[in-house]
């Protein structure tokens, strides 16, 4: 079974990536937001997604949701369990971008290193502060290279191609 896992913070578009490729309707664990994260966004993943996607061959890619949140990151560890790869959605609107992607190569190294990943950057329609060299400098100063894509989480096309580049690089 090839799993693949969809990390990044809370609002980078991991429940909307999933749902816009799944060939099933996603199992989310979607709930209200009850703390300062109802400032964001209305809802939050509190356990997973799930979906899988069907390749050309016919075989199925699991993909698996994390939840964004840090207090949940007891399922980060769990969900990997058996993963192929990882995909890291991070929200350029956010305040710090970098951080983000230094603080989930950091939480999921030891995945990364067995694995591999790539990096999809969303809603930089919204904000263009951090480019796309931005992500990659920061990648190579940690000697650290992944493929960067600009994404829109609710495009297909998109999330295919994150898919489809990390099966490239683990073959």
């Amino acid at each position: 079974m090839d799993k693949i896992i969809f990390t990044g913070p809370m609002g980078a578009g991991k429940t909307t990536a999933i749902s816009s490729i799944s060939d099933i309707p996603p199992i989310s664990t979607e709930v209200r937001c009850s703390d300062d994260a109802q400032l964001r966004k209305e809802t939050t993943t509190v356990a997973m997604d799930y979906g899988y996607f069907s390749l050309d061959d016919g075989s199925r890619v699991h993909l698996y949701g994390t939840p964004g949140q840090e207090r949940f990151d007891y399922m980060w560890t769990i969900l990997t369990k058996g993963g192929i790869g990882l995909v890291l959605l991070l929200d350029n609107a956010r305040p710090d971008p970098l951080a983000d992607l230094t603080f989930y190569l950091d939480a999921f190294k030891d995945f990364i290193q067995q694995t591999g990943a790539v990096i999809g950057v969303t809603r930089m329609d919204v904000s263009n502060q951090t480019s796309l060299d931005d992500y990659r400098n920061t990648l190579f100063a940690r000697d650290q290279i992944f493929p960067v894509f600009e994404v829109d989480a609710r495009q297909p096309n998109d999330v295919k191609i994150l898919i489809h580049a990390l099966l490239a690089i683990l073959q």
